[in-house]
């Protein structure tokens, strides 16, 4: 078999074997790495969730920085809603349904600023506005929110004037021109101890960790598989699977014929 693999034929075979295994090798580590994502966004959904709120300022020391291992991390308000600021947040799906979030920014009592995402409410069929305005609360308020992370720019949406395609907080923050938490915002819990009546509230999300574990396991077998291949085909080339050469048919000339009758006779 050693003496197969030295020829320049099945050093290439070997070679499109080994480049195949670390295409496959490294499409494997990709899905396990994505499964240890889909694990930790777990943990922290089932380790923050049903805390104990604590001040925005204690979960957010930074207004600008967020820790990922705070998502769902229930934070506590005190002080006022912007309703003059408030947004609405387009193209969220709820039951099968399209809708808007309720965005409201939430002057803090040090007067620093925090988004709220009060919840979902209906779209108005054929119009690009909800079906009833929303009745954020005005005044002194007590707001119970979890916490997530900034959503960045969705690159190519626009909105209309009142409306945001995506919770980019910084843009946010340019608009208020006040002190902002631009590192995360919050998903509404409840406001002064009760759920709003005007917006649904978001639901616990469910997380699994997909099938990622069983696809690193299929690329890893894939990988095994192009040695496999040229294993296989050394073992059958060895067995003499090459097919041997049928002995040529010698044609008979006149002459030989009739030799062979004489020698009969």
């Amino acid at each position: 078999m050693l003496r197969l693999l030295r020829q320049p034929r099945w050093l290439g075979y070997l070679a499109l074997a080994t480049a195949f295994a670390i295409a496959c090798s490294a499409f494997g580590v990709w899905q396990w790495n994505r499964r240890e994502e889909a694990l930790a966004a777990i943990e922290r959904l089932e380790s923050n969730y049903d805390r104990q709120p604590v001040p925005v300022a204690d979960a957010l020391p930074q207004p600008g920085a967020f820790d990922p291992d705070r998502q769902w991390t229930p934070v506590l308000l005190e002080g006022e809603y912007l309703t003059e600021e408030q947004l609405l947040l387009r193209g969220r799906w709820r039951g099968g349904q399209v809708g808007f979030d309720v965005i409201a920014p939430f002057r803090t009592a040090d007067g620093t600023v925090f988004v709220v995402d009060r919840g979902w409410i209906d779209q108005a069929e054929g119009a690009e506005e909800p079906v009833t305005a929303p009745a954020t609360p005005e005044g002194p308020t007590t707001v119970v929110a979890r916490l997530r992370p900034n959503e960045g720019d969705i690159a190519g949406r626009g909105a209309p004037e009142g409306q945001i395609a995506s919770v980019n907080l910084p843009s946010i923050a340019e608009g208020l021109g006040a002190p902002t938490y631009t590192g995360a915002y919050g998903l509404l819990v409840s406001e002064d101890g009760a759920a709003p009546g005007d917006v649904a509230i978001a639901a616990r999300p469910v997380l699994d960790e997909g099938p990622h574990l069983s696809y690193t396991l299929q690329w890893f077998v894939f990988a095994l598989g192009g040695y496999a291949a040229v294993a296989w085909g050394l073992r059958e080339e060895l067995r003499g699977g090459a097919a041997t050469p049928r002995p040529g048919r010698v044609r008979r000339t006149d002459a030989d014929v009739e030799d062979d009758i004489l020698d009969r006779g």
